[in-house]
């Protein structure tokens, strides 16, 4: 027997709190990583890292973005495969959405006496093209493949070891959109060094993959609060 892709929640017509809470949080998360993604950080550690030395150096969304990942795993494993492709599908829309009121208000006149220059808030707000472009393909590419990686790992698993299924979906689907956002955003558009490169691919992904693991104890306390709160909850849906 496994279990289908079906909701493991009862069908409701109504949104629970929830289930707009990690819709929320997912969009937040979201819209935070495109406005923070151009700075780039770089944290000191005890110890050398192969190809990246002794730091870390990540995008500033990096913390925003590997939040994604957490309320999307949430929602799939509570609301199904087809429930969270819908949310994936629509931050996409999303993304056009900020890009269009950001843009529109770098192009509106500035006040004399506006606290912040037009040069500055362009300079901080409107993403280079490379960023947008590489953003936009990493974000379609991985966060679908998150969906698809953690609910096939659930049903392998007849709907047990979320941890697996958490750790196993964000760990592949960080490395594709680690890979594909620096080579697009910073290889392709703005001809970063090979090394340097992978020198942030490797810092960016190994800050990723310490935070699937450390908000897994995460997964299972919101997964199971919704479940034991959620009036209507049901029983996975199996099939021979």
């Amino acid at each position: 027997m496994h279990v289908t892709d079906d909701s493991t929640m009862s069908s409701n017509t109504h949104p629970s709190v929830a289930q707009v809470g990690l819709v929320s949080l997912f969009i937040t998360a979201l819209v935070a990583a495109q406005v923070t993604a151009s700075k780039v950080l770089s944290f000191g550690i005890p110890f050398e890292l192969p190809l990246a030395g002794g730091a870390l150096v990540l995008p500033g969304a990096a913390l925003a973005y590997a939040l994604t990942f957490f309320a999307s795993d949430c929602y799939t494993e509570l609301y199904g495969k087809r429930a969270a492709q819908v949310v994936v599908n629509v931050g996409f829309v999303m993304n056009f959405v900020l890009l269009l009121l950001v843009w529109s208000t770098i192009a509106a006149p500035v006040a004399r006496n506006s606290p912040v220059a037009a040069g500055t808030f362009q300079q901080v707000l409107g993403a280079s093209t490379g960023v947008v472009v590489g953003s936009l393909v990493a974000y379609l590419v991985s966060q679908n493949w998150d969906v698809l990686v953690f609910h096939r790992i659930r049903e392998l698993t007849d709907g047990d070891a979320l941890w697996l299924r958490n750790i196993g979906s964000t760990a592949t689907s960080q490395l594709l959109d680690t890979v594909i956002f620096v080579t697009i955003a910073f290889v392709v558009f703005q001809g970063m060094p090979l090394d340097l490169a992978i020198s942030l691919m490797v810092g960016q992904y190994v800050f990723k993959l310490l935070v699937a693991i450390v908000d897994t104890p995460f997964v299972y306390l919101v997964v199971g609060a919704v479940r034991s709160r959620e009036s209507g909850a049901a029983e996975p849906t199996v099939a021979d």
